[in-house]
């Protein structure tokens, strides 16, 4: 169980209003050390400027935080000190090279000059940045600015870092190359707010999950916790042979208390379930009348499924965000 000792990040009733529209309304947040938070919510949920006030970039109205045990209000230096950002946008000098970009952060960060040559290094390396490093950022594709941008906000070793829609613009295979980065992050000991418009990326990272619309804490669980929200699973069979389609929808049926199953791709079956246990009684049946299958598979619902049920939108039906 968690103690309020192991909190690296901890909000309480923070509140945000820029003229009358309320960005926040009294959002509690935790995060627990090593572990990354995956933060949901529609664009003008109040995602960002939870993460701003979190990296004292933005003063609250109301509530209170502290970050790797410091106030953000009261300590931010200190808050400054033990964080990197990465924002939705890439904010390096395009007029510098890569390289320069990264050395420039460790000068500032009070690294000797070898010493951020040599860190620069190994994140250019890292980032798989290294033959472009001593071009100009402004030659660089999006995805290299991302990564650029992500690679200065790790230059001194943050015992926090918040990532802000870390990899929005990448394609999927830089994306699946970011993931494996922030997993590599916590591994090191790092803790992680990360926040995201793509579920997929929430169920891939996040140990738990907090859904933020409007500007409120709509739930907070683990992945798992908030797919079983939506209730029960679902169970899907693909019959090898097509011409025994009805005969295994006869045979989910009456593992299902919802009747007829439906077929949601061409030859695949799927049929809500209550239990685990319909698993194991659609094999013995199947089995018993000879029907074979190319697929079948048990699963909880999507967090897709679970951002719809709790804010009636998709994760693609979004707006501005407010700050």
């Amino acid at each position: 169980m968690t103690t309020h000792h192991d909190l690296v990040i901890e909000a309480e009733g923070l509140t945000k209003s820029f003229g009358t529209t309320k960005a926040l309304q009294g959002v509690d947040l935790s995060v627990a050390r090593g572990t990354v938070l995956g933060v949901l919510g529609p664009n003008g949920a109040g995602k960002t400027t939870a993460v701003r006030i979190l990296a004292t970039l933005l003063t609250a109205d109301g509530g209170h935080a502290r970050v790797a045990g410091h106030d953000v209000a009261h300590d931010a230096q200190r808050v400054r000190q033990s964080i990197g950002l990465t924002g939705q946008y890439a904010s390096v000098d395009e007029d510098l090279t890569g390289r320069q970009n990264i050395v420039m952060i460790g000068r500032l960060l009070d690294l000797r000059a070898p010493a951020a040559r040599q860190r620069a290094a190994e994140l250019l390396e890292w980032f798989d940045l290294t033959d472009a490093a001593d071009r100009p950022a402004k030659t660089y594709s999006g995805g290299m600015r991302r990564r650029l941008d992500l690679a200065s906000s790790l230059v001194g070793r943050p015992e926090v870092i918040f990532l802000d829609e870390p990899t929005t613009g990448l394609d999927p295979s830089k994306r699946e190359d970011m993931w494996n980065v922030i997993r590599s992050l916590v591994a090191d000991g790092s803790t992680v707010l990360l926040t995201t418009q793509y579920l997929d990326e929430a169920d891939a990272l996040a140990d738990e999950i907090t859904v933020i619309d409007h500007g409120r804490v709509i739930a907070h669980d683990t992945p798992e916790g908030l797919k079983r929200i939506v209730g029960g699973q679902t169970l899907e069979v693909r019959p090898s042979d097509v011409t025994r389609l009805a005969e295994t929808a006869t045979i989910l049926a009456a593992v299902s208390a919802a009747g007829a199953p439906e077929e949601s791709r061409k030859g695949l079956l799927s049929v809500p379930v209550s239990d685990g246990d319909a698993l194991s009684a659609t094999v013995a049946r199947l089995a018993s009348a000879g029907i074979a299958v190319t697929e079948m598979s048990l699963h909880l619902p999507s967090l897709d499924e679970v951002f719809f049920t709790l804010t009636g939108r998709t994760s693609s039906d979004t707006t501005e965000e407010v700050a």
